[in-house]
């Protein structure tokens, strides 16, 4: 509650492990105060995630991500999310994070209408491959092939691929047009998250628009433009 009012009553999402106690009071409080609640990072039972659906959980943060190296084939947290009509899922796309087959499943089982792209970028994006150390002084490594990895888990860190570059890869790997795939990396979270004003290019809504071309699934950023002013443009735009 601290946080929250700190924030101006502004946060717009958490994200819990279900299973942990005192989860589902936590997730009725913040849904009575308009909180998107994500559930992530956890190994809930089927019956604690279809709990805390009903009591207003509503999104599967980068399902199929944060979940245990290990897992029963049946009882995991991966089949309730995805039957559950209710929640919407969020899922990283940077070509590392989930496999072509994992994005393909996703894809067919919700639809563009219940999917948020998500970057899941790091501090590391757009820096040179090596050895870094975060925040918090674990050492990361940046791939040649541009994974983060945290070489004391063997796991993934966050991601170093921005969300222009999902774009290609969800049009790639399901055959989606490029207005799916735009829907779910814009208008979808913005509806999701009650961003009235954004995520639709019509007369009256903010001008957050970029210019681009794509090629081969690659993204190429020509023009930002942010609330109608010009903040980057690149210098081989034609």
């Amino acid at each position: 509650m601290e946080l929250y009012e700190a924030s101006g009553n502004n946060i717009l999402q958490v994200t819990l492990a279900p299973e942990i106690e005192g989860a589902m009071d936590f997730i009725s409080r913040c849904h009575e105060k308009g909180i998107k609640v994500g559930l992530g990072h956890h190994n809930g039972s089927s019956a604690q995630i279809t709990e805390a659906i009903d009591r207003g959980a509503i999104i599967a943060t980068h399902l199929g991500n944060g979940l245990a190296n290990t897992i029963n084939r049946h009882r995991n947290p991966l089949w309730p999310q995805l039957a559950d009509d209710r929640m919407v899922i969020s899922i990283i796309c940077d070509g590392f994070h989930l496999l072509p087959e994992q994005i393909r499943v996703f894809y067919k089982t919700k639809g563009r209408q219940k999917i948020v792209m998500t970057s899941d970028v790091s501090s590391l994006g757009g820096l040179a491959p090596g050895f870094y150390i975060n925040d918090v002084g674990d050492t990361l490594e940046l791939t040649p092939e541009g994974a983060v990895v945290y070489p004391a888990q063997n796991v993934l860190s966050g991601s170093a691929a921005p969300l222009s570059h999902g774009i290609g890869h969800i049009m790639k790997v399901t055959g989606c047009d490029l207005a799916s795939a735009i829907q779910m990396a814009s208008t979808n979270p913005a509806r999701f998250y009650g961003l009235s004003d954004r995520g639709e290019i019509r007369p009256g809504m903010r001008a957050d628009l970029i210019l681009f071309t794509i090629e081969d699934f690659e993204m190429d950023i020509l023009k930002t433009i942010v609330n109608g002013e010009i903040v980057y443009e690149s210098l081989h735009q034609q």
